[in-house]
């Protein structure tokens, strides 16, 4: 059952008095290096319930007046066509929808940095792509030996051959589409230049997770550790933080490891360094807005899981391996947790899928009841339990119709007959249509098109991999999904 941990307003307040404060640390300019998902943080909304997905660029958008924002990616990236595993997009298609978004919000994006640049058909096509839509584009180069070489990095053949982009604000936001994009490397090298200059800035990193004064072992920091467990992350105790103040602080294995590296290139850029850590760095405080302890585990517990299931799945499709799912079951394993004893909608979705022999779905609603669907003629698994799951928070009977066969029946014929699809079954968002346009005469109807917002928060589990449209749909409701590492068929080719 859904609860409430968080507080948000609390956060964004805090947060947007930190970043100020670590301003005036620097005098003229902060690079800000922002890490993880600065729209649509679900992530951050599944383990710590209460935190808004837009929770971050409503607190850019306080400080708009301020700040400006430069987005990095990795020319290597474009060239390899690296795709966003959530999204199912490019990373340069990704640069493209981060600046729409930004400018939707009336943020000023003033650059684009392709960093590791080299002249590939690609990465120049892309280039001349962005020009040509009015944006600026600057090239960071490849440095042998970076990130360990620091008298050749900070020298004029290392950051001084980088192009530097002309800042205006006071608050610099380099972001990017994904890890490995350059970010720090961005902001580094902005500072050499600025300093050649004789003008005074600086860095901080804000970034989510791990949350820094949360215990190692604390459920939300492991579940960062699955979040992330295809890239090898692990958390860790910052014993620079440790010897410089007395203090047990939580970051990550590449924070720390770089952080000797960090602190000689801002030395030799500004002639002393001023943190004493990799946690002095950030400036984050998610931490001191959580108010119900147990809320924030039960949520996190569950995020693992759903991980787990998750890189089940991708390594059935083939996008993942052994050793993600193997870092995933340690980290049940010291929760003590399990799909069988903790996540209830998987026990019932297995349950009905034998019983009928032929996929499932089960949907545990707000309230902890549990709502089942299974595959028909007329409807596939994830569509009848989603219907009968608006039916029971609407508190409408199980037997009575809200769609009549008459509005389904024109629908499969549109499907089959003239658009060529084999399967007649609708999916859910084919169903949410039909829903939608009974409820102009269909009081019942209307009830149940009303009621699915109360849908948001809800656990759901298939026996089966959903398809994109049917996984998007229950993402869109703010249903959290899990699925069986199977398909619904043996074929070789799967949408």
């Amino acid at each position: 059952m859904f609860r409430e941990g968080f507080d948000n307003d609390k956060y964004r307040k805090l947060q947007s008095q930190k970043i100020k404060e670590r301003i005036s640390l620097f005098g003229e300019r902060l690079y800000l290096e922002f890490g993880g998902k600065i729209f649509d943080d679900f992530h951050a909304s599944r383990v710590l319930p209460g935190f808004a997905p837009d929770s971050k660029i409503k607190m850019l958008i306080e400080l708009k007046d301020d700040a400006e924002i430069i987005v990095s990616i990795n020319a290597e990236d474009i060239e390899k066509n690296k795709v966003r595993g959530d999204l199912g997009i490019t990373y340069d298609h990704d640069v493209l929808r981060h600046i729409d978004a930004f400018r939707g919000y009336g943020l000023f994006v003033s650059a684009v940095v392709m960093t590791r640049y080299t002249a590939s058909p690609a990465a120049e096509a892309f280039k001349t792509k962005l020009e040509n839509l009015g944006l600026k584009v600057y090239k960071h180069y490849d440095i042998p030996g970076y990130p360990h070489n620091i008298p050749l990095i900070v020298s004029e053949e290392g950051y001084g051959k980088n192009e530097y982009v002309e800042a205006t604000r006071s608050i610099v936001v380099v972001t990017a589409p994904g890890p490995g994009s350059g970010k720090m490397a961005t902001c580094l090298s902005q500072i050499y230049h600025e300093s050649k200059m004789g003008r005074k800035s600086g860095y901080a990193k804000f970034e989510t997770f791990p949350i820094w004064n949360l215990p190692l072992s604390h459920p939300v920091n492991l579940a960062y550790e699955a979040a992330t467990a295809d890239l090898a992350d692990v958390n860790m105790i910052d014993h620079f933080h440790l010897e410089a103040y007395n203090t047990l602080a939580v970051n990550y294995n590449r924070d720390v490891e770089v952080f000797p590296v960090l602190h000689s290139m801002l030395k030799g850029i500004l002639g002393e360094c001023p943190y004493k850590s990799p946690t002095d760095m950030g400036v984050n405080m998610a931490g001191f807005c959580i108010y119900d302890d147990d809320a924030v585990c039960d949520a996190a517990k569950q995020e693992i899981l759903r991980r787990h299931y998750n890189a089940l799945c991708d390594r059935r499709k083939g996008s993942s391996n052994d050793a993600e799912i193997d870092k995933i079951e340690l980290l049940m394993q010291k929760l003590s947790i399990s799909a069988e004893n903790d996540r209830k909608c998987v026990d019932a979705a297995l349950i009905k899928a034998e019983q009928t022999g032929a996929p499932a779905v089960a949907i545990e609603l707000d309230d902890g009841r549990i709502v089942t669907g299974k595959t028909s003629s007329l409807l596939g698994a994830s569509s009848a339990a989603l219907l009968n799951a608006i039916k029971a928070v609407a508190g409408i009977p199980d037997a009575m119709d809200v769609i009549s066969p008459e509005v389904i029946e024109p629908i499969q014929k549109l499907k089959t007959a003239y658009l060529g699809n084999h399967n007649p079954r609708l999916h859910t968002d084919e169903i949410l249509v039909a829903l939608s346009v009974s409820a102009v005469n269909n009081p019942c109807a209307k009830m149940a098109f009303e009621a699915i917002p109360k849908l948001k928060y809800a656990e759901a589990h298939s026996t089966v991999i959903l398809s994109q449209i049917d996984a998007a749909t229950f993402r869109k409701l703010g249903m959290n999904l899990s699925c069986e590492p199977q398909y619904q068929t043996k074929k070789l080719f799967h949408r």
